[in-house]
């Protein structure tokens, strides 16, 4: 039942749930649940969101360990232990850098390849049922301008208190 007080906290409460980002990150929460249960049904069940992150990172020809850290906002040891479960599912390998004896590559194994491959039907799957959803010219729209909105933010790394910790700004595109 609504209340004259229920109806006031929800009108004031209504920017929480209405925002821009609460939408996006309902509809990527939906988006990759999506792809997961698709990648269940394709015989990858142990996926899991941690693991399509490094993935997502992951260069074709190899990314050093620090590298795929710093492009997933994360800790060396969080991506050292997103590996180690990748390793274990037997996507990638870990392999001596041939520029640095001393550090680390992962790359892909033959099966993390067809897993990929796995992964970009999922994703190709969940995109056109998007597209039916909402209907090809919004999902034309979407696609372009969270493109361009997401291509004018770029990582940085702030100190805060002694720590480095990931943000964002604004690039500008124009000249000053």
């Amino acid at each position: 039942m609504t209340t004259p007080s229920s109806q006031s906290r929800d009108s004031k409460d209504a920017w929480r749930l209405g925002n821009a980002g609460r939408i996006l990150g309902n509809a990527v929460t939906r988006f990759e649940a999506r792809v997961l249960e698709l990648m269940s049904d394709a015989g990858h069940a142990d996926t899991r969101l941690p693991h399509v992150n490094l993935t997502r990172h992951l260069d074709l020809d190899g990314t050093r360990i620090t590298e795929l850290a710093r492009r997933a906002h994360m800790t060396n040891a969080a991506m050292t232990e997103l590996i180690d479960q990748c390793e274990s599912l037997g996507l990638v390998v870990r392999e001596v850098d041939a520029s640095d004896k001393r550090a680390r590559t992962v790359q892909f194994t033959d099966a993390g390849r067809e897993w990929l491959a796995a992964f970009g039907k999922a994703v190709k799957k969940a995109e056109r049922e998007l597209l039916t959803e909402i209907g090809p010219e919004a999902a034309a729209v979407l696609l372009q301008g969270l493109g361009r909105y997401a291509g004018t933010v770029e990582s940085i790394r702030v100190k805060d208190q002694g720590r480095e910790k990931p943000a964002a700004r604004l690039r500008s595109d124009r000249a000053e």
